[in-house]
């Protein structure tokens, strides 16, 4: 028997309708379920399959619900890397008539895993910095957007794979607001949760015996303030240069550019001595995921992005092209498309196919290095198949492509 509930959804599917809300979600039954890793929750979160998407239900009262809810889709409107919000549904009760908390349905982020899914034993300091690295990224873009976390975390945050580095989004904004700007109390305020969150999540993998012994986790906790306060630094710093000096200003856009974040205008006052304060106002990250998009249509990560890109400016280069529109074309189906369409179909779905690419560019240059010549592309993505993908443990469970129903 179904019983009436009230969807309020961005997402028009009526298989919504057809789900048995009158069941606590722990006790849903299998054949809805999908098994993937979850992050540590406060809340009952399952993972359901509705058609070719996995979606994440979270469990919670109402009005929280619906404030997430919005603010998820207000973050999505500004292009900012979180979930995306899909529905909540209200008014749920039992068939006896017992009252069911309401649901929050997000979709699952393809490709992405929370940081205790990242290491199957013990976790590496090098895998530790990377992330770490992208989670300042991301306070760092949050603040920058005016956003307050308010529970700012390694458990609130997915991963994805980023040539080499990786890239997080946000996952839970049950705590977080929206404001035109934030005070450098509010920051301090998030950071300082980020402190005491992240202390306890190495203290948790450390006596679980999954954080390298090098690993200390007051230093870790510490770390990724250090790396916020770098970063936001470089980003909000007021320069002074001399009037003639303007490569210092274009240097100064040129290493935002590098850090992946885009300028949109400079900020120039005199000062007393001739000099001027100079002051970039950055308006986002994802400088050469933008860069890309435009040139190719293909979506990226910024470090899978930047590799692209060079190898894109490359092909230009050598082919002569002055139209970069023209050579952009030219590089994606002559050289991009054919490496992805060489990968044999049992292999396609351990890496998505940016950050193949992004592998493949890296492997033909440690192969270059080490034969003293171009061994060109060809025997590059032949090697990387044979030698590294193959042997690459098989993820699609894990990461949450064509992952089969449990039943």
């Amino acid at each position: 028997m179904l019983v009436p509930v009230r969807i309020t959804s961005a997402l028009v599917d009526p298989a919504l309708l057809d789900l048995p809300w009158s069941t606590p979600l722990e006790e849903w039954p299998a054949q809805h379920l999908v098994a993937l890793p979850q992050g540590i929750s406060r809340h009952v979160v399952r993972f359901v399959r509705l058609g070719e998407y996995v979606y994440a239900f979270k469990e919670t009262r109402e009005r929280i619900a619906e404030r997430e809810y919005d603010l998820l889709r207000a973050l999505e409107r500004i292009d900012f890397p979180s979930v995306e919000a899909v529905a909540v549904v209200a008014d749920r009760q039992t068939e006896d008539g017992e009252p069911l908390e309401s649901v929050l349905i997000t979709r699952h982020l393809q490709f992405s895993l929370p940081y205790r899914a990242l290491f199957s034993h013990t976790l590496r300091p090098e895998t530790m910095s990377r992330l770490l690295d992208a989670l300042a990224a991301l306070i760092v873009r949050m603040h920058l957007t005016g956003f307050f976390w308010g529970d700012c975390s390694l458990s609130n945050t997915l991963f994805r794979r980023d040539a080499g580095a990786f890239a997080a989004y946000l996952v839970d904004a049950e705590t977080g607001a929206l404001h035109n700007s934030l005070s450098n109390g509010q920051r301090g305020e998030d950071l300082e949760i980020a402190r005491v969150n992240i202390f306890g999540e190495a203290l948790d993998l450390q006596a679980a015996g999954l954080l390298h012994e090098s690993i200390d986790p007051e230093v870790v906790c510490e770390e990724v303030v250090q790396r916020y306060e770098r970063l936001w630094h470089e980003i909000t710093y007021e320069q002074a240069v001399e009037r003639e000096a303007r490569h210092d200003i274009e240097g100064r856009i040129r290493r935002l550019n590098e850090l992946g974040f885009d300028v949109a205008e400079v900020a120039m006052s005199s000062i007393d001595d001739g000099r001027y304060l100079v002051r970039p106002k950055v308006v986002d990250a994802g400088y050469h995921t933008r860069r890309l998009l435009r040139l190719t249509g293909l979506d990226a990560e910024e470090n899978q992005a930047r590799k692209l890109l060079n190898d894109l400016d490359a092909y230009r280069a050598e082919s002569d092209l002055t139209d970069e529109q023209q050579a952009a074309h030219r590089w994606l189906t002559e050289v991009f498309e054919p490496v992805v369409r060489a990968v044999p179909a049992h292999l396609r779905r351990k890496l998505e196919p940016q950050e193949l690419f992004a592998q493949i560019i890296e492997h033909k240059w440690l192969l270059s290095e080490r034969a003293g010549r171009d061994v060109g592309m060809r025997h590059a993505v032949q090697s990387y198949l044979s030698d590294v993908l193959v042997h690459r443990p098989d993820e699609q469970a894990v990461l949450g492509v064509d992952v089969p129903v449990v039943g």
